[in-house]
């Protein structure tokens, strides 16, 4: 009896648990399927947060790439200006940096008068009226601009002579304790022209206020050399990231001094070639004034025809071309 009671119980329990499953399946599967469906869901909300996050990396590297490739091509066409003004600087700027003490109107008019005079010296030694414009020309443009470019060179050149002297007088004043400023107007009130002008160009752009890497980065303007340049990028260097100034200043003078003895020796072992541009130079006007010697009469139609003229005027222009040709290969820059 107790047995049968149990089976019972026990089919009873399976029957309704059958039929509860019965009237739960649809809901259980239901169930099933928008668990399913939420999971895809969140896996492709996931997905798209990842390919998002991907493209937004992909567009964020894409602008710092852009932003750094107009931030370079800016820097280099500010480095090709500034070359451009260190190399070819207007007229003004040449001749502070030439160190003639005139107006820009004042060198006009010196020009002027110039090529007044040149004009003048050319007609009454009787040269053709066709070329008294040419000599206008070379005595109001070429004559005064080759003036100050022959200024300029010497200064830049005086300006290196004796500025590894005038650092290594800063070195030693900073190792004595002296600040840099005291160095600096030291130098502008003891050392030698050029270097003095251009260093108290600098104390007097400290009493305007401007900062002494500053004003060591100006010297440029003035002194159109690159070692001008090291100095003041040391000093800038120096002011903003600290260090032993002394031992900076120091390395430069070697340096400053290396270069110096370089180009003595690229000018000692190109001076052959100089010596050998100078006398194919040289040989033309020196065979045209022997032959004139021995048979004037042979050479003289070249000055007193047209036709002669003619010859010399496209034989010194392809002479000219050889020279500058044979300067550009001589001139090396160190």
């Amino acid at each position: 009896m107790t047995g049968s009671l149990l089976i019972f119980i026990v089919l009873a329990a399976v029957s309704a648990g059958a039929i509860a499953y019965v009237f739960l399946f649809d809901r259980i599967s239901s169930e099933k399927k928008a668990a399913k469906r939420l999971d895809t869901v969140k896996r492709a909300e996931t997905d798209r947060s990842v390919v998002k996050a991907s493209r937004d990396r992909v567009a964020e590297a894409a602008r710092r790439r852009k932003s750094v490739q107009d931030s370079l091509k800016e820097l280099d066409e500010r480095e090709k200006a500034r070359e451009r003004n260190i190399k070819k600087p207007p007229l003004r700027i040449q001749l502070r940096q030439a160190g003639l003490a005139i107006t820009l109107e004042r060198f006009y008019v010196y020009s002027a008068v110039c090529g007044v005079v040149v004009t003048l010296v050319a007609f009454i030694a009787g040269a053709p009226l066709l070329v008294l414009p040419g000599a206008l020309a070379a005595g109001a443009v070429g004559l005064p601009r080759w003036f100050v470019a022959f200024k300029r060179t010497r200064r830049v050149k005086a300006f290196l002579a004796e500025f590894p002297n005038a650092l290594d007088v800063i070195v030693r004043a900073v190792k004595s304790g002296l600040p840099l400023n005291d160095g600096v107007r030291l130098i502008a009130t003891e050392s030698r022209e050029p270097v003095r002008t251009e260093f108290r160009r600098i104390v007097e752009a400290q009493q305007l206020g401007i900062s002494i890497s500053e004003a060591s980065l100006r010297m440029q303007e003035t002194m159109p050399c690159p070692e001008a340049s090291f100095f003041g990028i040391v000093i800038q260097i120096q002011q903003q990231a600290g260090g032993n100034l002394s031992e900076a200043l120091a390395n430069l003078s070697r340096v400053l001094r290396d270069r110096k003895k370089m180009k003595a020796r690229v000018n000692a072992l190109s001076m052959e070639a100089k010596a050998s541009a100078a006398i194919i130079g040289a040989l033309p006007f020196i065979v045209a004034f022997l032959v004139y010697l021995s048979s004037p009469n042979y050479i003289m139609p070249l000055f007193t025809t047209s036709t002669g003229h003619l010859i010399l005027g496209i034989s010194g222009l392809w002479m000219a071309m050889g020279i500058f040709v044979m300067k550009k290969m001589i001139n090396i820059e160190v």
